[in-house]
């Protein structure tokens, strides 16, 4: 269970403090006062809006993480308003909204020379590196500003939608990542929040046919509400058969593999066309991430595979162009809404698949 203290749950006249949920290790997320960190030079102090809970969030807590130094905020899908704006730091003002790409970059390696930031060598995310977002203020690190991860967010999103800017903007990576321009069949496979925000990214970069499977479930009764021209039950319907019916008989330009599991990833293979694309977008787990796949598969029909892994502030500025327009689907997506204190419900919401996106607000 989150451990919330009796002595530590009411201190408001405590006014350098606040509330934030800390990760002491496995199994161990407290609901708890913490200091209220000071804005030195270089930095911004962000109250915080909205923190979505990441999946990564939820197996930290599971499993515990080996990247971070107990005690420290989680959260790093966070928007707020900048309160503090530190010494030297120019072109951000007081009332501002901002979201992050929250995996801050050195600036200088070899993959941030070319732009792409998520791949830097020494990545430092919020929530893990530095305090995160799961708190009543955060603060914006100088390296955050100094190589652009902070992005301005227009008033009229929702706190609750833009704090999606950061998951919407690994979608955008995924799609760029995939060569989607126009026309095309897009297959996704699962049908969590990201296999959905993939599905709609795709949809904005032109894709004309999009296929989403899902096993029988939660899942697939949710994704009734998100629209596609096709929608799978691979508990009851063969996905490679539907996808060759759909495509008369040649396979999807593009294949997203969104569902976190080895046997999707190496069916991926058999559902696209010659010279198309196949993204592996989810993570397996460490020690069981080795696949089965034909080569002489992606030989002969010279196959793309490539993966998609965080995201840049180019990503995340395009992710909140995305959040802006009339139908995004946030207010399905951002489900449920609950309060910061509520992180172990968040947590046994997400572990029963009973929502979507959970998005606290503190």
């Amino acid at each position: 269970m989150v451990d919330m203290p009796e002595h530590r749950k009411f201190q408001e006249a405590d006014m350098e403090s606040m509330n934030a949920v800390l990760y002491y290790g496995k199994g161990d997320v407290r609901y708890e006062r913490a200091p209220l960190p000071e804005c030195h030079a270089g930095e911004l102090r962000v109250k915080v809006d909205a923190c979505a809970v990441c999946g990564s969030d939820l197996k930290t807590y599971n499993n515990g993480n080996t990247r971070m130094k107990p005690p420290i905020v989680m959260g790093h899908e966070f928007t707020g308003t900048i309160e503090t704006v530190g010494g030297g730091v120019t072109g951000f003002s007081v009332g501002e909204r901002i979201v992050m790409a929250t995996s801050i970059s050195c600036g200088e390696c070899v993959y941030c020379r070319k732009g792409w930031n998520n791949l830097c060598v020494k990545l430092d995310p919020m929530g893990f590196s530095y305090p995160g977002g799961m708190a009543e203020y955060v603060i914006v690190p100088v390296m955050a500003l100094r190589n652009g991860h902070v992005v301005k967010v227009p008033r009229e999103i929702a706190p609750e939608h833009a704090a999606l800017a950061e998951p919407v903007s690994c979608a955008v990576n995924c799609v760029e990542n995939c060569g989607i321009t126009g026309g095309e069949t897009v297959v996704v496979v699962g049908a969590g929040p990201l296999g959905i925000l993939n599905m709609h990214v795709a949809r904005k970069y032109g894709a004309a046919k999009l296929i989403l499977a899902q096993r029988a479930g939660k899942r697939f009764v949710q994704a009734a509400a998100f629209p596609c021209e096709r929608l799978v039950n691979t508990t009851t319907e063969d996905l490679a058969a539907v996808v060759r019916a759909e495509t008369g008989g040649v396979g999807a330009d593009v294949v997203i593999v969104a569902a976190p599991e080895a046997a999707a990833q190496e069916q991926s293979l058999d559902l696209v066309r010659k010279r198309g694309s196949v993204c592996l977008f989810a993570s397996l787990p460490a020690g069981a991430s080795l696949l089965s796949l034909d080569s002489r598969t992606i030989h002969y029909n010279e196959l793309f595979v490539c993966g998609a892994s965080d995201s840049t502030p180019a990503h995340v500025r395009k992710a909140v162009s995305i959040l802006s327009e009339p139908d995004f689907p946030g207010a399905r997506i951002a489900d449920p809404l609950l309060k910061l204190s509520d992180i172990g419900k968040a947590f046994a919401v997400m572990t029963a698949r009973d929502g979507m996106r959970v998005v606290l607000r503190p």
